[in-house]
């Protein structure tokens, strides 16, 4: 069902909420036309199903299972949208020197952020699997087009970034099919283009009302992408007892001096994927690696509601 926003200059925004990949994601489109907003919705969302079946390691056909099935055993050939992401982010590890990493180890049986439970007596966990993760143990031949997981064990993962590059597919899919304005809102993630209906620029706040009562609420965020990523604890359960399982990468040490950050790029993937790196650098750390590059910036809340802002921002 389409929730329609207010009508301005014959353009309105038309939006639907529903569960993908796991997390509520909101699209909206802005046009004149209710029937023709509703197809291109249903083809945004069908583009990000697809990305989410294509990313899944679950199935046996998949081509992330098969990269992991061969860890340590031989390269295996990706098709060329997978290898790609796995190369942009491996670029984004070396940037952070190894903050992020899709790369995660399965000796213990667990896999993900459940790896890093601590030891317990009733959950035997193997000695710091944390640092048996590198993203350095993957090798990638783009002549070959191959990718190989060096390490038995290995596998590769693409939760820290998968919703913001279906987020970049979507957003692709509705331009080619002529939708020139609109918002992808992957739980709270945010990727916009164009303008509102009433022509002004898009903000956080207009891109999600949820956020009216964040301090950088009419941040201007037009044609970027824009994710927050909250040190928050997360805890899994097991045998009814609960274990917490967000650490510090590389450190295994939980984090806590940063509450929230939020990065602002030409893409949701991009921005997606360097929010909860930051976390673990830190904040002087991250304010100058963000202020090295191009085209991104940052906000950062810490533990006592201080907001530090890379060059580029003004809230």
């Amino acid at each position: 069902m389409l929730a329609v926003k207010t009508l301005t200059n014959n353009l309105t925004t038309y939006r639907r909420s529903l569960r993908l990949m796991g997390d509520k994601f909101e699209i909206s489109v802005v046009g004149n036309d209710p029937l023709l907003a509703d197809e291109q919705i249903d083809i945004a969302i069908n583009e990000i199903n697809r990305v989410e079946k294509l990313l899944s390691a679950f199935s046996e056909d998949s081509h992330i299972n098969q990269i992991n099935r061969n860890a340590g055993i031989e390269p295996v050939k990706a098709n060329a949208e997978i290898f790609r992401l796995i190369d942009r982010a491996l670029q984004i590890s070396e940037l952070t020197h190894g903050a992020f990493d899709i790369t995660y180890f399965t000796g213990t049986g667990y896999t993900g952020d459940d790896a890093a439970l601590a030891e317990n007596a009733d959950v035997k966990i193997a000695p710091s699997p944390v640092m048996l993760t590198n993203y350095k143990n993957v090798v990638v031949d783009a002549a070959k087009q191959t990718v190989f997981l060096k390490e038995k064990g290995m596998r590769i993962g693409f939760g820290a970034n998968s919703k913001g590059y279906a987020a970049d597919r979507a957003k692709y899919i509705l331009q080619m099919n002529g939708v020139s304005s609109g918002v992808i809102n992957a739980g709270g993630d945010l990727l916009t283009w164009g303008t509102q209906a009433n022509q002004k620029p898009w903000t956080v706040a207009a891109a999600d009302p949820e956020q009216r009562k964040q301090p950088f609420a009419h941040l201007d965020i037009s044609n970027m992408a824009f994710a927050t990523s909250v040190n928050a604890e997360k805890y899994a359960s097991i045998s009814n007892k609960k274990f917490v399982s967000v650490m510090a990468a590389k450190k295994g040490f939980p984090v806590s001096e940063i509450t929230s950050v939020s990065i602002i790029s030409p893409t949701a993937e991009l921005s997606d994927a360097m929010a909860s790196p930051l976390i673990n650098i830190g904040v002087n750390a991250g304010l100058y690696l963000i202020n090295q590059l191009n085209q991104i910036a940052c906000i950062i809340i810490d533990d006592q509601n201080r907001i530090y802002t890379s060059k580029d921002v003004s809230i």
